[in-house]
C-alpha cells in the first residue's frame, strides 16, 4: 500500500538570494528526492534599497507561483554582500571567558558597532604559534539591520523563516552529505563557490571548517572584462562568454574563446593568487594532512575553469554537482548554482 502521509512529507525551502536572481529548493523530509527547484532572475537595482527588496519580494513570489512547493516554512541566508567573515586566532579557553574573548577581537574587527551586530563563531582547531598554542576560530558577524531586512522579504513573499543560516555553512553542508567514505571525513578540501559578483572559499576536514574567505572576483566581473575589451554591451558579453564557454570543447569558435581568455586572463590570474594564498595560508596554520583536492560550485562553476584551476594551482580540482546525491530530473543550467539553496534545504 502507497504511504501517502510519507509521500508528501517535505523539508523547509532553501531560499539563495544572489546578486542576480533567486533560488528555491525544497527536499523531501528524508532528503533523498528534490521535491522542487526553481530560480527567478532579479532586475537590476541598488543593494540595500526598498527598489531591491521591493524586487526581491517579487521575484520570491514569482518563483513559487505554480510550483510544487509546499509549505510556507523556509531557510534563508546571510550572504556575502551582508555576512563579514575573518579567521582570527585567540587564546584558548573555556565556556563564557572563551565566549568573551571571541566578542572583544570581534569589537575591534567588525567594521560596524558591536552594539549593532550579531556575532557568532566556529572553533577551528588548535595551532601553534610560537611556543604558544592558541585557538583559530571563524568569526561571522552581520548587522542587525540586515536580519530585519531578511525578515522582511519573508514577510512580504508569505514565507516563514525558520533559520537564517550562513553561506559558507551552507555550501559545506552541501557537499558534505556526498562525502560517506571514512576516508572523507578526515581528508581536507576546498570548496570553491563562484558565483555573479563574489567567490566564496571553505577549506573544510570532512564536515568542519578550518578556514573561510570571500574573494572580490565574480562572473559579473569578467563579463565587464569581456564587455571592455570587445567594446560590447555588458548583456552581450555576458551572453558570448556563457555561450561559448557551456558548449563541448570541440565545438567553440577559437576566435570567440581566444578573445574571452585575453579578455578574463588578468582577473582569473588574481582569482587564482587569491585561492593560492588561501591555500599556503592552510598549509602554515594547520600543519599536518596536506588539501586532497578543490570542489568548484556556484553559477561560474565549468570543466574549463576547473581544468584551469587545477593547472594553475597543480591540485586536482572537479566541477561540483549539488544535486548528485538526490533522485531529480534533470536540472537547466550549470549543476553548480544550485550549491548553497541545497545546502540550505539540508538545515535540520
Amino acid at each position: 500500500m502507497l504511504n501517502w502521509s510519507k509521500k508528501y512529507r517535505h523539508g523547509p525551502i532553501g531560499v539563495d538570494i544572489g546578486t542576480q536572481s533567486v533560488k528555491l529548493i525544497q527536499l523531501d523530509a528524508e532528503h533523498t528526492q528534490l521535491r522542487e527547484a526553481s530560480r527567478w532572475d532579479l532586475p537590476p537595482a541598488s543593494a540595500a534599497t526598498a527598489e531591491h527588496l521591493d524586487n526581491v519580494i517579487e521575484a520570491l513570489r514569482q518563483a513559487r507561483e505554480g510550483r510544487d512547493f509546499r509549505g510556507r516554512e523556509a531557510i534563508f541566508c546571510l550572504n556575502s554582500a551582508n555576512l563579514f567573515v575573518q579567521n582570527i586566532r585567540v587564546p584558548q579557553a573555556v565556556g563564557d571567558e572563551f565566549r568573551k574573548i571571541v566578542n572583544n577581537e570581534a569589537a575591534a574587527r567588525i567594521p560596524f558597532e558591536k552594539t549593532d551586530a550579531e556575532i557568532r563563531y566556529i572553533e577551528a582547531d588548535n595551532v601553534r604559534q610560537g611556543d604558544a598554542v592558541r585557538k583559530e576560530v571563524i568569526l561571522m558577524a552581520c548587522q542587525n539591520e540586515t536580519v530585519d531586512r531578511i525578515l522582511k522579504i519573508a514577510e512580504g513573499a508569505g514565507l516563514v523563516p525558520t533559520a537564517i543560516d550562513v553561506e559558507p555553512a551552507a555550501l559545506l553542508r552541501c557537499y558534505r552529505k556526498q562525502l560517506r567514505r571514512d576516508a572523507d571525513q578526515s581528508n581536507r578540501m576546498m570548496f570553491i563557490n563562484m558565483g555573479a559578483s563574489t567567490t566564496t572559499v571553505v577549506i573544510a576536514r570532512g564536515g568542519e571548517a578550518m578556514f573561510v574567505k570571500y574573494i572580490d572576483v565574480g562572473g559579473k566581473n569578467l563579463d565587464e572584462a569581456v564587455s571592455r575589451n570587445l567594446g560590447m554591451k555588458f548583456s552581450e558579453a555576458a551572453a558570448l562568454r556563457r555561450h561559448n564557454g557551456d558548449r563541448r570543447a570541440d565545438q567553440r569558435d577559437p576566435e570567440i574563446a581566444r578573445s574571452v581568455a585575453e579578455s578574463t586572463r588578468s582577473l582569473l590570474e588574481r582569482l587564482a593568487g587569491e585561492l593560492s594564498m588561501c591555500i599556503r595560508y592552510y598549509s602554515v596554520t594547520f600543519r599536518g594532512q596536506p588539501l586532497k583536492e578543490m570542489i568548484i560550485g556556484g553559477g561560474e562553476a565549468s570543466d574549463t575553469l576547473a581544468e584551469w584551476l587545477s593547472s594553475r594551482l597543480d591540485m586536482k580540482c572537479e566541477v561540483g554537482n549539488p544535486l548528485r546525491s538526490f533522485r531529480a530530473p534533470p536540472m537547466p543550467g550549470r549543476a553548480g548554482q544550485w550549491d548553497v539553496a541545497t545546502g540550505l534545504a539540508l538545515r535540520s
